[in-house]
């Protein structure tokens, strides 16, 4: 595997990730964008949208010294990695790909998975097809299962799905990138630099297809085209026996109240509930850092 050069970092982001930095090719000639950190057992921590690996910096300086290689990617279209401008690319099937591509050149094994919002079917899927590969599973804010009929969509995904508004407000505003800390429990840990970071990668309107094609990935209709994917990533976790362990924001406004679902889908996990948002990597890193200690035991 050929570890491609990673572009340059503003240095006032720079100074927040002191990782190891690099790209690789995940197929179609599309290069990932992965920080890592460390040395031994991998743990690939998988984010949402519209966020990138940058999310995780917290949880890899609580876990530094651990014996462990935590592994940040972005996911393709976010962060540093490169950012097609065809919403068609944009599937649980085709991240799960790129995702799987960098776990095969990475030829990583016995791994720990962290994920949360969209990172968790995408961070699930590829090992639908390489359980061997897969240790154990850190939980956080996500959806790993198809909607049952009859059920309501949030607001916020039922208007990513209507059309030409939700294109201006998504990437011409851009909305959702300037308005993460309206989903924390503690608003103000996503504010000033740690905000415009986040909304860096999406500073040229031609780079932000992903964050709307992304929030149409979510279901919104019995016979969206996530639901297959989705019930494979809830089949695999139903099986997988591995160590399984959760931490869940109760003030996320988007998918809070997926949390007993959630559970009973990994089979009753501990669960460490806090008062954290959506983006609980920001507010409670150490719980977060405690909870991959413990499913490393």
């Amino acid at each position: 595997m050929e570890k491609l050069p990673a572009p340059d970092l503003p240095a006032w982001i720079a100074k927040e990730v002191p990782f190891t930095r690099y790209r690789v090719d995940v197929g179609g000639g599309l290069r990932m964008h992965v920080m890592e950190t460390g040395r031994g057992r991998p743990v690939l921590m998988v984010h949402g949208n519209p966020t990138w690996g940058f999310l995780y910096r917290k949880v890899a300086m609580c876990l530094q010294g651990q014996g462990l290689r935590l592994i940040m990617p972005d996911l393709i279209g976010f962060g540093f990695s490169d950012k097609p401008r065809d919403f068609a690319a944009h599937s649980i099937r085709n991240h799960s790909r790129w995702l799987g591509s960098l776990i095969d050149q990475l030829d990583l094994h016995d791994v720990t998975l962290v994920c949360q919002d969209w990172g968790g079917a995408i961070g699930v899927h590829p090992f639908t097809t390489r359980p061997d590969r897969l240790a154990a599973m850190v939980v956080l804010n996500t959806v790993l299962y198809a909607p049952a009929p009859g059920f309501k969509p949030t607001g916020f995904h039922r208007f990513s799905h209507m059309p030409v508004v939700s294109d201006f407000v998504f990437r011409v505003l851009p909305l959702p990138q300037a308005a993460l800390h309206l989903a924390q429990g503690d608003k103000s840990t996503i504010r000033g630099d740690v905000a415009r970071a986040y909304r860096y990668p999406f500073r040229h309107i031609r780079d932000r297809v992903a964050p709307l094609a992304t929030a149409r990935m979510a279901v919104d209709r019995m016979g969206h085209p996530s639901i297959p994917a989705l019930e494979e990533c809830a089949d695999f976790v139903r099986g997988f026996d591995g160590p399984k362990a959760m931490v869940w924001g109760r003030r996320d406004p988007i998918i809070a109240r997926a949390l007993k679902r959630t559970r009973a889908l990994l089979g009753d996990p501990p669960v460490t509930e806090t008062q954290a948002g959506h983006f609980l990597q920001e507010e409670v890193p150490e719980e977060i850092a405690a909870a991959v200690l413990d499913v490393n035991v």
